[in-house]
């Protein structure tokens, strides 16, 4: 791999960037000062410095985060807080994307990465990847719901959703409020909260809990990341 393209991968600025970098012989490869920027790197096996700190690769980069209400599921946005605004300087990059969305005032899991094939395979309305969320209702949940979502809910707008798992955690008569969890095989726009009002009831609050295999951790704040395991990557790669 070119000197450059390493540097420029690392998020150390453009190709023209870190071009002038090692121009200025701020960059060391195995200890020695090189100024080329079409030098041939190992990425795996040689030793690369930038002014005296060593630079490791890593191509991809994956996150967990517990999305709060409130910001919008994007990467910039002029008038909005962004889930990459969330992120500190030493962890945001530029190629940092959300895999999927949430609405702005749905809160939870969502998967912040780089790896775009990653992306796709979770996204692909082909793979059916499943996606769990939380929900309070504004409404009595009942068997007949059940049965409705399990067969494919006709929503507005004349689209057909395909067959959802319903489960009725809690309901509290006096307060007219139900408790339920919702499992997707698909993304429609606002679709937990279009099939809620499809059987007369209204989402007050939403939360995402898993998507494929990967659940949400509950020990991670809301509003904050971590880096997923090698294991919670595999994970996600499993579907």
């Amino acid at each position: 791999m070119r000197l450059d393209k390493y540097l420029a991968d690392m998020d150390f600025g453009s190709r023209k960037e870190v071009k002038q970098l090692i121009k200025n012989k701020q960059v060391a490869v195995n200890s020695e000062i090189v100024t080329s920027d079409k030098f041939q790197v190992k990425e795996q096996e040689d030793s690369v410095t930038l002014e005296g700190d060593e630079v490791v690769y890593q191509k991809y980069f994956y996150y967990l985060l517990n999305k709060p209400a409130g910001v919008i599921t994007a990467t910039v946005d002029d008038f909005e807080a962004t889930v990459l605004d969330i992120f500190s300087d030493q962890d945001f990059r530029s190629d940092l994307f959300p895999v999927g969305r949430l609405d702005k005032d749905t809160e939870g899991l969502l998967v912040i990465t780089n790896d775009g094939a990653l992306s796709h395979r979770l996204l692909s309305p082909k793979r059916h990847v499943e996606k769990e969320y939380l929900a309070t209702v504004d409404g009595i949940m009942t068997s007949a719901d059940i049965g409705l979502f399990s067969n494919g809910l006709k929503i507005d707008g004349g689209e057909v959703c395909l067959p959802a798992k319903l489960k009725i955690d809690q309901v509290d008569e006096a307060n007219n409020v139900s408790t339920i969890r919702l499992v997707l095989h698909e993304g429609k726009f606002h679709q937990v909260k279009r099939m809620a009002h499809a059987v007369g009831k209204e989402v007050m609050y939403l939360k995402r809990i898993r998507m494929g295999h990967l659940y949400l951790d509950e020990q991670l704040d809301l509003g904050s990341y971590r880096e997923l395991t090698e294991d919670e990557v595999k994970l996600l790669e499993s579907k």
